[in-house]
């Protein structure tokens, strides 16, 4: 084997040597990639369910929000109704009250107030007043009642006030006062079938 041999086949060995080092570092190389890809399409999967949660979490927040202003508006609403309704209702009592008291079963109505304040009250003395505008019915009253009547020296809508003295209870049947605790106390009741 000449010199030239011994150099051709030795630039072969060496390249053939470079040749395999080469593809080995390639391969090492393509499968570091691989491993890169597989890790950041791992990542980017993760980052999407997650955004895809977020963004899941932020809809229903905001469906939520927008359901509970919703909500809100209606009882606001409803609530606004159910005043405007009560006060027509009260409205048309304090009507309708009016023409009670001008009507003669009003007399009937404070005598039967008397009468069943004294029965309560048994032997103790009990002083009546009067609404001012029912001025005109305190010596009937008197005479069908045998009661201590005065007028009041302040209008509480009609009806009667009696006071028994020694115990300084007060048995008020005055409309502004029986009207007063109505329409503080009164609710309309929840619809649907069969309700009250």
């Amino acid at each position: 084997m000449t010199l030239a041999d011994k150099l051709e086949q030795l630039k072969n060995a060496s390249m053939e040597e470079a040749r395999a080092e080469g593809n080995k570092i390639i391969a090492d190389y393509q499968s570091a990639l691989k491993k890169l890809l597989e890790a950041h399409k791992e990542d980017a999967k993760k980052q999407a369910a997650l955004r895809l949660k977020t963004e899941s979490m932020n809809s229903k927040q905001r469906t939520n929000q927008t359901l509970i202003k919703a909500q809100l508006e209606l009882k606001r609403k409803n609530s606004g109704l159910q005043q405007e309704l009560k006060e027509k209702i009260f409205s048309e009592t304090k009507a309708l009250l009016k023409d009670f008291i001008n009507s003669e079963a009003y007399f009937h109505f404070l005598e039967q107030k008397i009468l069943q304040t004294q029965e309560f009250a048994k032997k103790e003395k009990v002083v009546f007043y009067l609404d001012p505008m029912d001025e005109a019915k305190l010596l009937p009253l008197i005479a069908a009642t045998k009661a201590d009547i005065s007028i009041s020296n302040r209008a509480f809508g009609g009806g009667i006030r009696g006071l028994i003295e020694e115990k300084q209870i007060l048995i008020d049947n005055s409309f502004d006062t029986l009207m007063g605790n109505e329409f503080d106390h009164f609710m309309f009741g929840g619809g649907g079938v069969g309700s009250p």
